[in-house]
C-alpha cells in the first residue's frame, strides 16, 4: 500500500484529491443488520427499547450505527412501564460520545403527560440523558400546542425547557351540546 501511495504521489498523471481518495477510510459498514430490536436493561429490569428496520455499523477510530430507515425507541420506568418515546426517519450514534443525531419527522412523546413534541433534529446524549434541539419545536399536549425555537430536555421528556417560545394556543374542549347534535 505504501509503495501505491508512493508511486502515485510521484506521478504527473494523479492529482492529490486522487491519492486522498484511495488512501481514504472504507466508508462501506463493517455490518448490517436488519429488523432489529435492542434492550437495554439493568438487573433483569427493561430501561430501553430500540427498534430499527436497518442498521448500519461503521468501525474505525470514530465508530458509529447509523439507522437509514428511521428507528423508535421505547423508555421505560422501575416497574417496566413505557413512559416515552423517541422516533424519526433518521438516525445515527456515535458510539464514542454516545450521542445520536435523530433528523426528519422526529417524535418525542411522554405517555404520563400526553405530550408530543415535533421537530425535524434532535440531538440525544445518552451519557447525560438528555435531548435537544436548536431546531423549531412544536410540543402539543391535551389542551394547548406550543411552538418555540429550540429546547432542552430530560431523556423521558419529563422535564423540559423551550428557548424563544413564539406561540402557545389553547385547545378548548366542544360544549357537550355542540358535540351531541348531528349536521343537518
Amino acid at each position: 500500500m505504501v509503495v501505491v501511495t508512493a508511486m502515485m504521489l510521484l506521478s504527473c498523471e494523479n492529482s492529490l484529491s486522487v491519492v486522498k481518495e484511495m488512501t481514504q477510510q472504507d466508508t462501506l459498514a463493517a455490518v448490517t443488520a436488519y429488523d432489529i430490536n435492542y434492550v437495554r436493561s439493568d438487573s433483569g429490569k427493561i430501561q430501553m427499547e430500540l427498534l430499527a428496520p436497518v442498521m448500519n455499523r461503521f468501525s474505525g477510530p470514530n465508530p458509529s450505527i447509523e439507522f437509514p430507515d428511521g428507528f423508535e425507541a421505547f423508555f421505560y420506568d422501575s416497574v417496566m412501564q413505557k413512559t416515552s418515546r423517541i422516533k424519526a426517519d433518521y438516525g445515527i450514534s456515535n458510539e464514542n460520545r454516545k450521542l445520536l443525531i435523530a433528523k426528519r419527522d422526529v417524535e418525542v412523546e411522554n405517555y404520563n403527560t400526553k405530550e408530543v413534541l415535533n421537530t425535524e433534529s434532535l440531538f440525544w446524549d445518552q451519557r447525560k440523558k438528555i435531548i435537544y434541539t436548536g431546531a423549531f419545536v412544536k410540543i402539543t399536549s391535551p389542551d394547548k400546542v406550543i411552538f418555540g425555537d429550540s429546547l432542552t430536555a430530560t431523556e423521558g421528556f419529563t422535564q423540559r425547557t423551550i428557548h424563544n417560545i413564539r406561540a402557545t394556543l389553547e385547545i378548548e374542549d366542544e360544549p357537550d351540546s355542540l358535540a351531541k347534535q348531528s349536521p343537518n
